[in-house]
């Protein structure tokens, strides 16, 4: 036998015990520090080297300690991957069902968010800790797909002795990466695992095309976020004198006036509405807008001398009517309305009252009248913060120290949020002090 590399096609054509045999032989010869029959594919043999490296014993076991319920509830709720699950699986629960193998969907941190397909399968997984809240990184479990794919930043297949663990020799798996389009960042692991025997090398090729179309999803839902954004910036634009641009949150140009076209401009992590330099514009004039930002370019060489002042937004709070509520923002170059759920008009009330801020645990007293409920506040909150980011701080939460708040409630105390049953607001509806 050759000493070419090991090749999935080839060895699926193989008889499967003869296949086992060769991948046995090939990983304990190779990790006996022997040169091996065949040589190990390179991403495998890659991953080995890695392992070695890390000084991982291969004889250790697979298990982890599992998130806590919460903070995997915070991170189902917090990633772009929970909005694509609906894709995800159609495009592969039923297939890993039908074919004795589940789904697994990890973040970028190789956590285990996610598990579907099939119930006898995922009874095994549980026995090499393959579940939710579960740490699958090259680091914990050794060479495995979603490790190996995290590591590697592209899709994976890996097959039985493949495994540095040789807990997960009887196991075969195929992951692929999920990123963000609208800024190439890791999501996280879409995998297909099952036994050994349910082996197959088309497994990798339809991982890795369910995983483009979840990205492709993001791009069109961006797309329709970035047209949203447009149709807000648009009469600003209008009216505005000089130069300006109109990104989202990612920098994406939405709209444009007064100066080329660019398809995305370099934003700070720290980024906020007041003054700022950039190096692409020079001195600017930043605004929020409903998931993104006006930027006004100094034309007037006046440099910082204009005061922040003249960029600080106006926001009115209006949950004076039952049933329509709104939040206006203003600033120097125009305004724009945002109509708000009932959950996020009570949450908004609540930071209208309390400048200073309120933490998860105390915004979960105020709404739920549970300190304990910070997960789903947390969701909430991040669900505000994408259209009102310019808007709000966080840690703790709060309207931001540039923004003027005005609250407008109803005439009548007893009228105010009548749909709510929040502490806060039953205690204002009743005229009685809510505990800080």
């Amino acid at each position: 036998m050759n000493n070419n590399s090991l090749d999935l096609t080839r060895l699926a054509a193989m008889d499967a015990a003869q296949a086992a045999r060769l991948l046995h032989q090939v990983r304990d010869e190779t990790l006996a520090g022997r040169r091996p029959p065949i040589a190990p594919r390179p991403v495998i043999d890659a991953s080995w080297r890695r392992m070695f490296r890390l000084g991982l014993d291969p004889d250790q076991s697979t298990s982890s300690v599992l998130l806590e319920r919460d903070e995997l509830e915070h991170r189902r709720r917090t990633t772009a991957l929970g909005e694509l699950m609906r894709t995800l699986s159609a495009g592969l629960s039923g297939i890993a069902d039908a074919s004795m193998q589940i789904m697994v969907v990890t973040d970028d941190q190789g956590r285990v968010l996610w598990r579907e397909g099939n119930l006898g399968v995922m009874r095994q997984a549980n026995g090499i800790c393959l579940e939710e809240g579960a740490a699958w990184t090259e680091a914990t479990t050794g060479t495995n797909a979603v490790g190996t794919a995290l590591a590697a930043r592209r899709p994976v297949q890996v097959h039985s002795a493949e495994h540095f663990v040789q807990t997960l020799h009887n196991w075969t798996c195929a992951a692929a990466p999920v990123h963000d389009p609208r800024d190439q960042r890791l999501l996280g692991i879409v995998d297909v695992s099952g036994p050994a025997s349910t082996f197959h090398p088309a497994t990798l090729a339809l991982v890795g095309s369910v995983a483009q179309l979840a990205e492709a999803e993001l791009r069109d839902r961006h797309l329709r976020s970035i047209e949203r954004l447009r149709s807000v910036a648009a009469p600003i634009l209008c009216a505005v004198g000089g130069r300006a641009v109109a990104v989202d949150i990612h920098g994406w140009t939405a709209a444009v006036t007064g100066m080329p076209p660019m398809d995305r401009l370099p934003l700070p992590k720290s980024f906020r509405a007041g003054r700022t330099w950039l190096p692409s514009l020079g001195m600017c004039a930043v605004e929020p807008l409903p998931g993104g930002w006006l930027l006004r370019l100094d034309d007037d060489g006046a440099g910082g001398a204009r005061s922040t002042a003249e960029t600080v937004s106006r926001v009115v709070l209006d949950v004076s009517r039952p049933r329509r509520w709104t939040l206006e923002v203003s600033g120097a170059a125009g305004s724009w309305r945002q109509q708000l759920s009932p959950r996020h008009a009570e949450l908004l009330y609540v930071l209208a009252l309390h400048r200073d801020g309120r933490s998860a645990a105390e915004l979960a007293d105020d709404v739920f009248g549970d300190r304990t409920r910070t997960v789903t506040v947390r969701a909430e909150m991040s669900r505000v913060r994408r259209h009102l980011a310019g808007v709000l701080a966080h840690r703790p939460y709060r309207f931001s120290e540039e923004v003027e708040v005005e609250l407008i409630g109803p005439d009548s105390p007893a009228d105010l949020l009548p749909h709510s049953t929040a502490p806060a607001v039953c205690a204002a509806r009743e005229g009685l002090p809510r505990h800080a």
